[in-house]
Formats: C-alpha cells, structure tokens, sequence
C-alpha cells in the first residue's frame, strides 16, 4: 500500500561534509567548467548542472524530490507561495481564448485570479458545483483545456470526487488540477488520476507559520515545460523559493505525518462534541457531511480527516465576539492561514473569501456567521472543548 509519509523518510540527503541535514547552496548563480556545459544547460540537455537560482537549485530539489515521492508523481517544482504554484501551472495550460472549468468554492485568491486577473488575458472561467458531476461536464466546451478544484473546498470544506473527475478530464482531453493543501498525506490526488497537484507549504506541510511557500507535482514533463529557460512559467515568471526557506521546510516536512494524526484526532473529537451540542458543525469525519463516505473511499485512514472544520455561529456579530473571546481565553488565534500548532479561527467571508461576491457567497451556502477553524495539536482536547463551550454558551451561541 502507498503511504506518503514512509516515502518521505526514505528519502535519505547528506550534507557536503556529512550532515545529517542536505547542505545548503546559498548561490543566486552557478558557475560551468566549460562553455559548452552553459549552452546545453540553457538548451535543457544537460542534468545534473545547476544555472540560476530562479531556475533551480539544490535546497529546492530536496524538497521538491520528498514532495514529488509524497504525492506519488515523478517530479515536482517548489515555489516561492501557494499562489506561486496556482498561477503558473494555469498559464502555462491555457492561452488566450482558452477556457477553465473550476469549483465554485475554492480560495479567493484563486478565485479572484481567475475571475478578474485571467480575463486580462482573454482566459475565461466557468464556476460551477463541483460536487454535481453532470454540471461540471455541461460547463465544458471546446476551448477548455483545465478541470480545477480543491480536494476539500476552503471554506466550505466540500468534497470533490476525483477520481470521476479525473475520468471527466480525460473523456474531454483536459487536465485536471487539484490543489491539495487541506488534505496532506490523507489524500494522493494523483493515485486518483490528477494531473498536477498543489499545495501551499505555507500551511499544514511547513506547519510552523513562519514562511510562505507552494509546490507544483506532475510529471516529468509537465514541471520541465514550467522550467523551460524560453517558456515555462515559473521560470519567466520568477516564483522560485529561497534555498533557506526550502532547507527550513525539509526539515519540518519529516514530522508532518505525526502533526496530521493530531490535526485529524482533535478536529475529529471537536467535530463530534459540537454537533451533540447541537451547533451546526462541517467537518467531512461526521457522517452528518453529505460527502462523508465519498472522502472515506479516498483518504488514507492513518491520517484521517484532517485538520479543518466550519462552525455557524448565527451571525457576522456572534462570530466576531467569539473569536475575539476564544483569542483572550488562549484558545488559540484570530487569524487567516491554517496548520499552526495552535488553532486558528476567521471568517471566511469577510476574510479569505471576501474577494467572492457578497451574492456568489450567499448562493454557495457561505453565511456571514461561519467561522473556519485550523484546528491546532492541543494534548488535552477535552480541556480545550470544555473552554470553548463556556465561550459559546456565554455569547449565546450555544
């Protein structure tokens, strides 16, 4: 069976005097023993040289090589943030004219770039339910060239069906890209038939909260037309990681299958006690959540149903307070982003959803009162529980 978590600790990098940590190459720029080897090099025929650090360079193929062995595909590129690895993998997919079939509920920074920055480029998108597979197919024609979505929606924490999904992209000869940041080590995107897989590392991968950080997973192919000196994306467009930042994320990639079990358990045991309580919990664990079995199917059990789940407080004002409280209380952070070992909580729709129209939002489902919460790796659940009841109970949403 496929764990993510053994292929990551197998992977086994020396420093250049024997440290147990790869060496890092703090060069912006690398030099050739002969002209010939820079031309090739230039030309992509040569491997094993490096050129320039907007290219590649040793600290990002480390971790490019323990993220590509993670999601199961031959190759990966990091970058320098999640939107980072988003926007050239869809310019690089689409021209002018062309046309995206995306999920309706996905970040909005990737939904403004879709839905105000691609026009400029006469890329059009469609936005539809990903969870209605017969919507998803009608809103493909023939200039479409990219299926996206997220493997579990921000925010609403929907379930997409990858592998009809990806059977979807290749009836119709399109690619399917699945950002997988919400689901690391739980969910192998590409074992289901996703083309390109991405993640921001800034979240549950790095874990720490102090860098910003993507990654693109695909073929071999795929990541050396991004890299490609004349055409690739990444390249002209300069999202490239820093060799610190790329040595610093390594390092706390090798604990993640140990954060994830946590993130999952304490998210699990809330999830349920929230909705004995009676408040209106989504969490894709509960049996309650319509894709519930669906994600069963999917996900690795090891690492359960990770580390996210929504609460509806009632109203923009009841949500406000009782972030603002649980934050007093200790409880964890009034903050966008997510995978910290503390938790964090916002409001998605005057936060990192609030580049969607107040009417999209309120079609999608997303209210003024939901509150996204990161669930953090607290080691007495039950303590943290008790707390953030007697928050709700005092503010009156419970």
């Amino acid at each position: 069976m496929f764990n993510p978590a053994d292929k990551i600790q197998d992977l086994q990098y020396f420093g250049e005097f024997g440290g147990v940590n790869p060496s890092i190459s703090d060069s912006s720029t690398y030099t050739f023993l002969s002209a010939k080897t820079m031309f090739d090099t230039f030309e992509g025929n040569t491997d094993g040289c490096y050129l320039y650090s907007r290219h590649s360079h040793p600290s990002g193929l480390y971790l490019s090589q323990a993220l590509a062995a993670m999601e199961g595909t031959e190759s990966a590129n990091v970058t320098a943030s999640g939107m980072g690895a988003i926007t050239p993998v869809l310019l690089q997919l689409c021209g002018a004219g062309e046309h995206i079939v995306s999920s309706r509920t996905i970040y909005g920074g990737t939904y403004a770039f879709m839905k105000k920055f691609l026009p400029k480029l006469n890329i059009s998108t469609s936005f539809v339910d990903i969870t209605k597979l017969d919507e998803v197919e009608k809103a493909i024609t023939s200039k479409t060239k990219v299926l996206y979505c997220e493997t579990v929606s921000n925010p609403l924490l929907e379930v997409a069906d990858i592998k009809a999904l990806a059977q979807i992209a290749k009836k119709h000869n399109l690619k399917l890209v699945v950002d997988n940041t919400f689901s690391p080590l739980s969910v192998a995107p590409a074992l289901l038939g996703a083309d390109v897989v991405i993640h921001s590392l800034t979240k549950f991968i790095n874990g720490s909260s102090d860098t910003v950080g993507g990654v693109i997973c695909a073929s071999q192919e795929f990541i050396n037309e991004l890299k490609d000196v004349n055409t690739g994306a990444c390249m002209l467009l300069g999202s490239t990681m820093d060799s610190l930042r790329a040595a610093s994320i390594l390092k706390n990639l090798r604990t993640l299958h140990i954060r994830m079990k946590q993130h999952s358990h304490n998210a699990m045991y809330l999830a349920h006690k929230f909705e004995n309580d009676g408040l209106k919990v989504v969490y894709p664990g509960l049996e309650s959540h319509p894709s519930h079995k669906l994600y069963a199917s999917m996900i690795n059990e090891e690492y359960g149903f990770g580390g996210m789940l929504t609460i509806d407080a009632g109203s923009l004002e009841k949500a406000n307070a009782l972030m603002e409280m649980m934050q007093q209380k200790n409880l964890g952070y009034l903050a966008v982003s997510l995978g910290f070992y503390k938790t964090l909580f916002s409001a998605p729709g005057t936060s990192t959803s609030s580049e969607i129209p107040l009417e999209e939002q309120e079609e999608m489902g997303l209210t003024d009162g939901l509150i996204r919460f990161s669930i953090g790796l607290d080691n007495d659940i039950e303590r943290t529980y008790q707390m953030m009841k007697e928050c709700m109970k005092e503010l009156g949403v419970l």
